[in-house]
């Protein structure tokens, strides 16, 4: 099964902030969880890039004419679940907008700056096992929230992303 989400990139107060959803706690899966605006792809979906922005304007009122999509990261695999999720990672210029949260599947949205997450104090590991096959499962501890599982690996892509690009040299011609 494939799914797509939106790694939404804002400015708020003069810093680079990321938005999150936690899903509603009636959901069959993943219910309660901290997650990115996303969903599985449908049969009108002409990518991963619509999929996504389809997605974040239905579960919290995006508008896709504000979203600037600077690509996406490599896909990521959820065991429980059966899902590959393409993480689209977008820019928003004018911010969020006003936003509206479907009920029935989003009970909050989460805005966190980028520093915070970068945090090495609220981040660790820990090794499961299913079936046999023992995995590395990320966390992060962000305020009274634990963002975990496929999110947090998406987000441990993203913030290593931003780290290598921060300490690569620069050349001036």
């Amino acid at each position: 099964r494939k799914a797509a989400v939106l790694l939404g990139l804002f400015e708020q107060e003069g810093e680079p902030y990321l938005a999150f959803i936690r899903r509603a706690s009636t959901l069959r899966s993943h219910s309660g969880e901290i997650a990115f605006p996303g969903g599985g792809v449908d049969a009108i979906d002409s990518s991963p890039i619509m999929t996504a922005l389809r997605e974040a304007q239905e579960e919290i009122g995006l508008d896709p004419a504000t979203v600037e999509v600077l690509g996406a990261l490599p896909p990521v695999f959820t065991v429980v679940s059966n899902y590959l999720i393409v993480p689209v990672v977008a820019f928003l210029p004018q911010g969020l907008g006003t936003l509206e949260l479907q009920a029935s599947e989003v009970t909050e949205i989460i805005l966190a700056p980028l520093s915070g997450l970068a945090d090495p104090s609220i981040y660790h590991t820990e090794e499961w096992s299913r079936g046999g096959v023992t995995r590395t499962i990320y966390f992060y501890d962000y305020g009274p929230y634990c963002i975990w599982g496929a999110t947090a690996r998406i987000l441990n892509m993203l913030l290593e992303i931003l780290r290598e690009a921060a300490n690569a040299p620069t050349t001036i011609q």
